[in-house]
């Protein structure tokens, strides 16, 4: 029963591991076009004398889903900011150990402050259905603050994988009891 539980949770954090790696590799790509629609933005100011301000809203609006969207991809391939003055010479269990604590001690109470702190903003950009306040600016704003409570939740949600999938490898790396032959 409880090896179950343990597989079933462990098949769910690689799951949620697969969707956040693929969302990352998708919002990944924004990148590319951000490049692509800030050279047309200034070829078309400054060679044709043409300006749209929806146009280069388009890029802040990508670099913002980058920023936001990729944060928990960037967690789940480890790629995040550390200070690595003892980490890299622990062992694998002291690893996963300061990965939980870091995670359920920092990351998580942080997720929920995030989350309990924009509620009321972003709800009030959906109430409205805030667009831009620039003439010709772009519409659907309260849909790009709606990732400022995403981000959080998906972190969140990778930081527990991430400690399940943590104690997983090293569970199934320990040596199981003795057998009888």
């Amino acid at each position: 029963m409880l090896r179950t539980s343990v597989q079933s949770l462990e098949t769910f954090a690689h799951r949620v591991d697969r969707l956040v790696c693929g969302l990352g590799r998708m919002v990944s790509w924004l990148t590319v076009i951000m490049v692509l629609i800030t050279a047309t933005v200034v070829v078309l100011r400054y060679v044709f004398g043409v300006g749209w301000i929806w146009l280069q809203e388009t890029v802040t609006w990508m670099h913002a889903t980058v920023f936001l969207l990729a944060a928990a991809y960037t967690l789940s391939r480890d790629e995040h900011v550390r200070v690595d003055i003892f980490y890299r010479g622990m062992s694998p269990r002291g690893q996963a150990l300061v990965d939980s604590l870091g995670v359920l001690l920092l990351l998580l109470p942080t997720c929920l402050w995030i989350v309990f702190s924009a509620w009321d903003y972003v709800a009030a950009s959906w109430q409205v259905r805030e667009s831009s306040l620039e003439t010709g600016g772009m519409p659907g704003l309260f849909l790009l603050k709606s990732l400022i409570i995403v981000t959080p939740v998906l972190l969140a949600i990778e930081g527990l994988a991430l400690v399940v999938l943590r104690w997983a490898r090293i569970l199934s790396a320990a040596p199981g009891p003795a057998t009888r032959s």
